[in-house]
């Protein structure tokens, strides 16, 4: 009986030990960086429909979050493919490490269909906000 007395209140800190190390071991959730379409009247910031050739103007601002902003890449896809080509990518530099802002002119193809853009902010650590919008080219 006494065995019983002392193993029952060991097995129990045994028990509330494992628990707090497994939940210490779980991986930390990541932030991605916040980004944001610029909005007013120069810029367009959500879907639209516009005529072939047309130049429009779209922008970001980017802040960091956890991590320190890394790359900025803007990349397209026609018709509804689900692979994009990147457009440009840049590198940013320690001044953009805190906050990062872009305008990137577009002209739409002289073909009619859709054009779906994407904008997308990466920390050092590899967390990425991606922002889209898709252009329907008449």
């Amino acid at each position: 009986m006494k065995i019983n007395q002392f193993f029952k209140p060991a097995l129990a800190v045994v028990l509330i030990s494992s628990s707090f190390f497994i939940v210490s071991c779980e991986k930390d959730a990541r932030t991605p960086p916040d980004m944001s379409f610029k909005t007013g009247s120069t810029y367009v910031s959500a879907d639209v429909t516009l005529p072939m050739d047309t130049t429009i103007k779209v922008g970001i601002t980017a802040t960091k979050t956890e991590d320190e902003l890394n790359t900025y890449n803007v990349s397209y896809a026609y018709d509804g493919a689900t692979t994009t080509t990147t457009s440009q990518t840049f590198e940013l530099t320690k001044d953009d490490e805190e906050s990062y802002t872009k305008d990137v002119n577009i002209t739409t193809r002289s073909v009619a269909g859709t054009e779906k853009w994407s904008f997308t902010i990466t920390d050092k650590d590899g967390n990425t906000t991606v922002k889209s919008i898709t252009l329907t080219v008449q």
